[in-house]
């Protein structure tokens, strides 16, 4: 039992980070950090991610950060399962947050995530945070549900939805800059 609460604790930890970095280091006005610089980059050109070795270096400083306190409190084994959450978790938001922007959605869950995600590039940035899930965004009151088509600038506008945008009339409408401009 202890062993589940220990991974699951992990998993949780990562999304509550996610969070946290997204809506606190990546939303500064500021560049002057460099999670700050690669996430504004990441809003102005939304098919770029951060390099693998950054992001790398990152989580080779923060896993530690988390895990030592943890394994001092419960142990290596508890730990160890501990940190395998984080990182699993933390691996899983990576894909799963590239794939939002490169590939079109296969599931309702994928659909519903692409909205609440591009809703935050392209609507509010002060909202819906989360990526892999809006449990933080619910409890710390920056959830906002989509309820229109999302104004997407044709610049901006994600592979899979140029490629075939009729299944995604009632989610996405692209837009030029000249209607942009209306």
């Amino acid at each position: 039992m202890l062993s589940a609460i220990s991974l699951i604790s992990g998993m949780l930890t990562w999304t509550l980070l996610e969070y946290l970095i997204h809506r606190f280091l990546g939303h500064q006005k500021k560049e002057n950090n460099p999670i700050t610089v690669e996430h504004h980059r990441h809003h102005r050109e939304g098919n770029y991610f951060a390099p693998l070795w950054k992001k790398l270096l990152l989580a080779a400083v923060v896993v530690p950060l988390i895990a030592l306190p943890a394994g001092m409190l419960l142990g290596f084994y508890y730990a160890l399962l501990f940190a395998l959450g984080l990182t699993g978790t933390y691996l899983f938001y990576e894909v799963f947050h590239k794939l939002l922007h490169v590939m079109r959605p296969l599931t309702s869950y994928g659909r519903w995530a692409r909205k609440h995600h591009f809703y935050h590039h392209f609507k509010n940035p002060s909202k819906n945070h989360g990526v892999t899930t809006p449990l933080w965004d619910y409890l710390f009151g920056t959830y906002e549900q989509v309820k229109q088509p999302l104004r997407v600038p044709q610049k901006m506008a994600m592979p899979w939805l140029v490629k075939n945008p009729e299944p995604y009339r009632k989610d996405y409408l692209i837009i030029s800059r000249k209607a942009d401009a209306c």
